[in-house]
């Protein structure tokens, strides 16, 4: 059948490996998705659907690979490199402490996410605090727990962190996020190093360098160097290399005008993933040697040392480790404005678990869980229970033609801001998170209930 659109095709795990977790795979006889040896519809059975899974060895890989990969990248240029989890992509007790045992530090940018590393017995001095727009008292808790660095966003923010240490008799050190004005490659919403945005402070309009005068002159504060965070989902060096040119070129600026060598620069996050067969990012040790050419030759033609590397991946570790299992519960084949047969499968989740197709139309791809089919491939639109238009799972896929109500799906590539950006829409509790390794399945967040939602209303 010829469509009036271009279809996602359905995603098998062994023709589409780079979507799904390294333990992921469909089961010779039966044709049941498994994650570890452990089959998707036992993990229904006993949890219930919608659910995330996790792959724990996966995701530990992905943390490890980052460290390893930039570790070498630059460490064969003389510089020391930090990896920051960016938790903003899923956080949890369990995931702070992963990461943690795997060489990472960890970004948090609310009081929410500090309680969480905090419990998870993160060390203060791994701890990176961001945020445009931080309280009093999370600077206070930062503060209090040793943060390694704040990464300041405003002026304001300069005088908060001033008082806080004044009071509290301390050295606070801290990174400013400037904007670099790139306009990376990816949407409007995730881009962030244009100027006409909410974050950092504009190198171009010159209020990085104030920012930065103001703090050499606060002996309360200890100034580490420049943030620079271009946007997300980005899948080349072109804008990595211009923000780099150019936040260095402040970096030295700052050398010459005040002798003050800044000892860090952290590029940021963004590396992209591939959510569709079509997306190709770069592996993440070509990532690196390309980051580290670029950093060395800037500082090469600045006439600068090279200062310690962190960067901040979130998505590109989280997202492809994780995926979504759903239970279809009704088919209905409509007739397009086209005059062609789409057939809407709806499932027992929806935006409340996955936005960004409803927030910036962010594609998906899905495969048929819980059994093999025969039977040929026709168009269909996954969408979800809320009472919305928009709320579309995967907006254009092929699904076997016998898809039927009972069968699971499974949505790849979910657990970057699937969790995390999830809703209580329509009263609908949030799904559990469950983590398997070594065959064993583990809950990581329960499932709520509509007793949890209900113990927050007062009457």
């Amino acid at each position: 059948m010829t469509t009036s659109f271009d279809p996602i095709s359905q995603a098998e795990p062994e023709a589409h490996p780079q979507l799904w977790p390294a333990g992921f795979r469909r089961g010779s006889k039966c044709g049941v998705l498994k994650v570890d040896g452990v089959r998707v519809t036992d993990i229904a059975a006993q949890y219930g659907s919608p659910a995330f899974i996790v792959d724990e060895a996966d995701f530990r890989a992905r943390a490890r690979g980052f460290r390893e990969a930039f570790g070498s990248a630059f460490g064969e240029l003389g510089a020391k490199v930090d990896v920051y989890y960016a938790s903003k992509a899923f956080l949890s007790v369990a995931i702070a402490r992963w990461v943690t045992e795997e060489g990472l530090r960890l970004d948090v940018s609310t009081g929410g996410e500090l309680a969480v590393a905090l419990r998870a017995g993160v060390p203060g001095e791994n701890l990176g605090v961001h945020g445009n727009n931080k309280s009093v008292s999370e600077l206070e808790r930062a503060i209090d727990a040793g943060a390694g660095r704040i990464v300041i966003d405003s002026m304001e923010e300069i005088d908060r962190i001033t008082a806080i240490a004044r009071v509290r008799g301390v050295t606070v050190p801290v990174m400013v996020r400037v904007t670099a004005g790139i306009a990376a490659s990816t949407h409007e919403f995730i881009a962030t190093a244009h100027e006409d945005q909410k974050f950092g402070l504009s190198i171009s309009s010159g209020a990085a360098l104030a920012a930065l005068e103001t703090i050499i002159g606060r002996p309360e504060l200890q100034l580490l160097g420049l943030h620079s965070h271009i946007g997300s989902q980005i899948f080349d060096l072109a804008g990595f290399e211009l923000a780099a040119r150019r936040v260095l070129d402040l970096h030295a600026t700052v050398l010459s005008r005040w002798g003050i060598a800044m000892p860090e620069l952290d590029l940021g996050g963004g590396f992209g993933v591939s959510y569709v067969p079509g997306d190709d990012p770069l592996p993440v040790a070509e990532l690196a040697s390309g980051l580290a050419e670029v950093v060395a030759k800037e500082c090469a033609d600045l006439g600068v040392d090279m200062p310690r590397i962190s960067i901040e991946p979130g998505r590109a570790i989280a997202g492809p480790s994780t995926f979504t299992i759903y239970e279809v519960g009704t088919v209905k084949p409509v007739e397009t404005d086209e005059g062609l047969v789409r057939t809407y499968v709806s499932v027992d989740g929806g935006m409340s678990d996955n936005i960004r197709p409803a927030l910036y139309g962010a594609e998906y791809s899905v495969a048929l869980a819980s059994r093999r089919s025969a039977a040929d491939l026709i168009p269909v639109r996954v969408v979800g229970k809320h009472c919305e238009t928009g709320d579309i799972v995967v907006h254009d896929a092929y699904l076997p033609a016998d898809i039927a109500p009972g069968d699971l799906l499974a949505v790849p590539v979910t657990g970057a801001y699937g969790r995390a950006m999830a809703s209580n829409y329509n009263y609908v509790p949030r799904p559990p998170v469950l983590s398997v390794r070594d065959g064993e399945v583990r809950v990581l967040i329960r499932r709520e209930t509509e007793e949890d939602l209900l113990a927050l209303d007062q009457g």
